[in-house]
């Protein structure tokens, strides 16, 4: 699960900092001398400043458009649509609803940057997956981490090798489905990756449902069908997930067809996952349960053959909705459930490989020059992720790594340039402004930490509805590409993009997960 990563004053920032974020470009982008990523680097998205310019003029706009419904009409006609759709939301107490957080209409992207960011997922799904199943990189990149984050990190460094040894790889069945974020770097207009996600990728169905409740407003209010269909690309994020889910229960093969969904306690978002689990069983037959990693630690069996069961079910496949954050994990019975999980013969979604591949740290490492392009499928592969890299460096070893150090200095003399990030997520744990800098020249624990470029994107004025309420802000927004990938043994079986989440949040924000409470649903409309 992942956060904006961007600036409080984005909006100034993108004017007022822009000599300075042009004079760290050469610490923020390094590419490889020579390679194919030095050329996509500058031809991307060659649009300079007016992408800002471009996207105002070319966005649809309901005030644009004659129709007889009002603004004030059509925001109760959304809320009206959201209710009768199910694009709810918990709203904190038992047996009680309100429609999840969401924009009145679409955010104008530049349509070339979208269709970069399609094009990536099946590239990031792959390399991802090959770093998965190297156990030496991963222990020796996460070395550190493990240690100065002994009480998460290194707790899945421990299980993941405890058990790595007692299973049979030729046999495991691993199911990752990624969101890759993204936002628009103003200064330079280049599309930047904000991060990987490889655990608990929320937000699947409710954005396919963002997407059909913007093509009915933009349709009432006026907008002939024919822009519609131009502007607003197909978002097939809910039945894509779905299919991936069922197609590692079928591999599995177990009668029972069953999928654990691992949850948190109270989760407010478990609209979300109902969908998934309706559709399962409305398109698969699939049954879903439901379980907490503490419901696991007290009920269910490791069976002789490796089989996982619970309840007098067997698990076909354990999809982690929980599991993400320390505080998934109050005891030890809730890391006994994470060994139990990981040791069966269910398929995973992710395996612990996976979740610590998708970790900040990994993230920071694959930026260096050679890493991406020692587990990508092709030259092309490797270069087309490159591009979307930011500047990112690793804080373990300052005294012989001279340029993370440079980058270090100026993060303490340039503080709105940069973000300093954990190894978290869910929202709420990166450290920004002085905050950032106080923890830099504390010096000790650093490397734990990754130091990463602050994004600083376009701001755009958006109509905002939370609880019924709708107000209009200056915001900034973030677009996530999902992918789905399955393997069993060495065979990947299924790889393919599976639709995509905008969210959206106040420009005086620096963070940004909807379910964190910063940000609300949003969908593209695509700008030439």
């Amino acid at each position: 699960m992942s956060v904006l990563c961007c600036s409080r004053e984005a909006a100034g920032l993108a004017t007022q900092k822009a000599s300075r974020a042009n004079r760290v470009a050469s610490i923020f982008c390094k590419p490889l001398a020579g390679c194919r990523a030095h050329h996509l680097l500058g031809s991307s998205v060659r649009t300079a400043r007016a992408n800002r310019t471009v996207v105002q003029a070319a966005s649809m706009d309901i005030g644009t458009h004659s129709s007889s419904s009002s603004k004030e009409e059509l925001i109760q006609d959304a809320i009206a649509w959201c209710a009768q759709h199910g694009l709810v939301y918990g709203a904190g107490t038992d047996c009680l609803l309100v429609h999840a957080p969401f924009a009145l209409t679409p955010v104008p992207f530049p349509r070339q940057a979208f269709e970069r960011a399609l094009d990536a997922a099946e590239p990031f799904n792959s390399m991802i997956d090959m770093v998965s199943q190297d156990a030496g990189y991963l222990t020796e990149v996460l070395e550190n981490a493990a240690q100065e984050d002994a009480a998460f990190t290194g707790e899945l460094m421990r299980i993941y090798k405890d058990t790595r040894q007692q299973k049979q790889p030729e046999e495991e069945i691993s199911l990752v489905i990624t969101r890759s974020d993204y936002m628009l770097h103003d200064p330079t207009s280049t599309m930047l990756q904000v991060e990987l996600n490889t655990i608990a990728s929320s937000f699947g169905c409710l954005s396919t449902l963002v997407s059909q409740l913007h093509r009915y407003i933009l349709d009432k209010s006026g907008i002939p069908e024919s822009e519609l269909d131009k502007k607003l690309p197909q978002n097939t994020s809910m039945d894509s997930i779905v299919q991936g889910l069922a197609s590692a229960v079928q591999e599995h093969g177990h009668q029972d067809k069953t999928m654990m969904m691992v949850v948190q306690p109270d989760e407010q978002n478990s609209f979300d996952q109902q969908w998934l689990q309706l559709q399962l069983w409305t398109t698969y037959r699939i049954r879903t349960i439901r379980r907490t990693l503490l419901d696991i630690a007290e009920r269910a069996v490791l069976q002789e053959d490796g089989s996982l069961m619970i309840d007098g079910t067997t698990v076909s496949l354990a999809y982690f909705r929980a599991g993400y954050t320390p505080t998934d994990y109050p005891s030890r019975k809730e890391w006994d459930a994470r060994t139990i999980i990981e040791m069966s013969n269910a398929a995973k979604c992710p395996t612990i490989a996976m979740q610590l591949a998708g970790s900040k740290k990994v993230q920071q490492d694959l930026a260096r020059p050679g890493v991406v392009e020692k587990f990508s499928r092709s030259d092309s592969d490797a270069a087309g992720m490159r591009t979307c890299f930011a500047g990112l460096w690793g804080l373990d070893d300052l005294e012989n790594d001279t340029e993370a150090s440079n980058a270090v200095q100026d993060a303490i003399k340039n503080p709105d340039l940069y973000v300093l990030k954990p190894q978290r997520e869910g929202g709420g744990n990166n450290l920004y402004g002085q905050d950032m800098v106080d923890r830099l020249q504390r010096k000790q624990g650093l490397g734990a930490l990754i130091l990463m470029q602050r994004i600083i994107p376009p701001p755009h004025t958006v109509t905002m509805i939370r609880r019924g309420v709708a107000e209009d802000i200056e915001s900034l927004s973030e677009l996530g590409i999902y992918g789905v990938l399955l393997r069993k043994g060495s065979n990947v079986l299924v790889n393919h993009r599976a639709g995509q989440l905008v969210r959206t949040k106040a420009s005086t924000s620096s963070e940004g997960g909807v379910a964190a409470g910063y940000a609300v649903l949003d969908s593209v409309q695509l700008v030439d």
